[in-house]
C-alpha cells in the first residue's frame, strides 16, 4: 500500500486523534471512535478518503512516502 499522507499531515492526525479520543473518553461519547480512526490513519500514513478522491500530501521523492508493501 502506498502512503498518501505526508509527515506533517501524519503528525496533525496523531495529535488530533489523541485529543478526540480523550474527549470521547471523558464525555463517554462515540467521538472516541472517530478519534481512533483519525489516529490510525496517522500511524499507517494511508487515508481511504484521500485514495478515493486522488489526494496526496506526500512528496513522491521522499523516502517516508515509499511503498510499504513491495508486492503491489
Amino acid at each position: 500500500m502506498k502512503r498518501n499522507e505526508g509527515p506533517t499531515d501524519r503528525i496533525i492526525r496523531l495529535i488530533l486523534g489523541a485529543i478526540i479520543i480523550l474527549i470521547g473518553a471523558i464525555y463517554n461519547s462515540w467521538w472516541g471512535l472517530i478519534g481512533a480512526l483519525v489516529f490510525i490513519t496517522g500511524i499507517t500514513g494511508w487515508c481511504g478518503l484521500y485514495k478515493l478522491f486522488g489526494i496526496t500530501t506526500c512528496k513522491i521523492d521522499k523516502p517516508e512516502c515509499a511503498d510499504t508493501d513491495k508486492n503491489e
